[in-house]
């Protein structure tokens, strides 16, 4: 059962990224809302759009970090339900290729933060295990074959695969100061959320901030301009020197008064590899899977690289995730409404290896690439299907890649297989947990 806060929590918030540039983004921000039918809080994901401009939205979809405050006791074990995911425990893979693995690694005195310069979390975490010989779901192709059913012509929550660019990452430089927060408490989940300070630069942005690149020494861009209207507002920031990374759900910092007010912070220990309990079974994150959200996007400059060494966000809409039920490696659920031919929480997907990648562009195809090695996550609830990381303090840009939102528009869920992930988890809300208090 969760138990809203009404107290200050004390929380800082680092990013980490240096550098500047960016392709068009507009987010789409959809309004928490409360369902009196013990649902529990929702809300919703943020969209890039398929035009230049923000587009405030509040479309019916389940995203973000929820639980239940009223739902009593339930089944909380597995299920006879079965659904995608590996069967492999994180650990049992170490990815040798690629970027510097070393705990730390990456420049911790700029605020660009990327995998590309270093994996956030230890080598043999989960979003880093190579899948492409994982086995398939058993009810793979029926899965995949209902996404495309429902939600012509290629089965996402927009009919065709975009990509949103929406969701900044920024590294902490060592020794940044951390700032205190007011608890937002229609987005404060106990005891899922923590609190504890987060390490704030200046010059930093938060999800949803359309404006100019903010003056290197001010917080304004920390300002949400969707915030009052339940945009996500996601904060993330990266610190190497601590190995931590701090993700919060809906947060802004007032241009005008420098209040600092957040909903859920999810504090990860980026130098610890995470089983399938993750940070609690039954317990959320700044999304709605219990997932972290920053090892899952990919980035500019890993696209500049040439490759991507890790697996991807995406989400689907509420009708579109299966009621109720979550698969590990997801820890939590939300109040969805799709059948049991859809996709649950957690589910992970993979392109098929005999897709045509020579067909795409150049920068899609390092996308196509991690997908078949890697897969996706379903993560959260929304519209836009894959997530990309913002290129606003990049070290690379979209446009430099030549990246878009509809460079993977032609890629069908029937393109995909459903990963064996074992049976799935009944949603009840029930978390069990210690909020990380500093």
């Amino acid at each position: 059962m969760t138990i809203r806060g009404t107290w200050v929590a004390t929380a800082l918030l680092a990013v980490a990224c240096g550098g500047g540039g960016g392709g068009e983004t507009e987010t789409e921000a959809t309004a928490a809302s409360t369902d009196g039918t013990a649902a529990g809080p929702t809300t919703m994901s943020s969209e890039t759009a398929s035009t230049g401009g923000p587009s405030p939205t509040s479309e019916p979809t389940t995203a973000g970090p929820t639980s239940d405050p009223t739902t009593g006791p339930g089944t909380s074990g597995p299920t006879t339900d079965t659904t995608a995911g590996p069967t492999t425990e994180p650990g049992t893979t170490t990815n040798t290729t690629g970027p510097d693995t070393t705990t730390g690694a990456g420049d911790d005195s700029t605020l660009c933060a990327s995998q590309a310069e270093g994996l956030f979390f230890p080598a043999d975490a989960i979003w880093y295990h190579d899948a492409s010989s994982d086995p398939v779901a058993p009810d793979s192709a029926a899965i995949t074959q209902w996404m495309v059913q429902n939600s012509p012509p290629n089965g996402w929550g927009t009919g065709t695969m975009r990509i949103d660019f929406s969701i900044t990452a920024i590294d902490a430089p060592a020794g940044t100061e951390k700032r205190t927060y007011e608890l937002d408490n229609d987005y404060y989940y106990s005891p899922d959320c923590d609190v504890a300070p987060i390490p704030l630069p200046p010059g930093g942005v938060v999800e949803d901030y359309p404006q100019d690149i903010p003056p290197a020494d001010s917080f304004e861009g920390y300002d949400c301009s969707g915030y009052q209207d339940g945009a996500d507002c996601h904060m993330i920031v990266v610190s190497r020197s601590e190995q931590r990374l701090y993700e919060v759900y809906h947060a802004t910092v007032d241009a005008q008064s420098d209040q600092f007010t957040a909903g859920c912070l999810a504090l990860w220990d980026t130098s610890k590899t995470y089983d399938l309990d993750g940070r609690g079974q039954q317990c959320t994150s700044a999304d709605a899977a219990g997932f972290p959200i920053a090892p899952l996007l990919f980035s500019a400059e890993e696209v500049a690289a040439g490759e991507i060494n890790h697996a991807i966000r995406f989400i689907l809409p509420n009708s579109m995730i299966r009621a109720k039920k979550y698969v590990a490696p997801a820890t939590h659920g939300t109040n969805t409404t799709g059948p049991m031919t859809s996709i649950p929480y957690g589910g992970h997907m993979r392109l098929r290896a005999d897709y045509p990648v020579e067909n795409l562009s150049p920068g899609a195809q390092v996308i196509a690439k991690a997908l078949q090695k890697y897969g996706m996550y379903m993560s959260d609830g929304g519209n836009i299907a894959l997530t990309a990381q913002s290129d606003v303090y990049g070290c690379a840009t979209w446009d430099d890649v030549g990246v878009d939102p509809f460079s993977l528009e032609d890629l069908k869920a029937t393109d995909f297989e459903v990963i064996d992930h074992g049976p799935t988890i009944d949603v009840t809300y029930e978390c069990e947990r210690t909020p990380i208090m500093e």
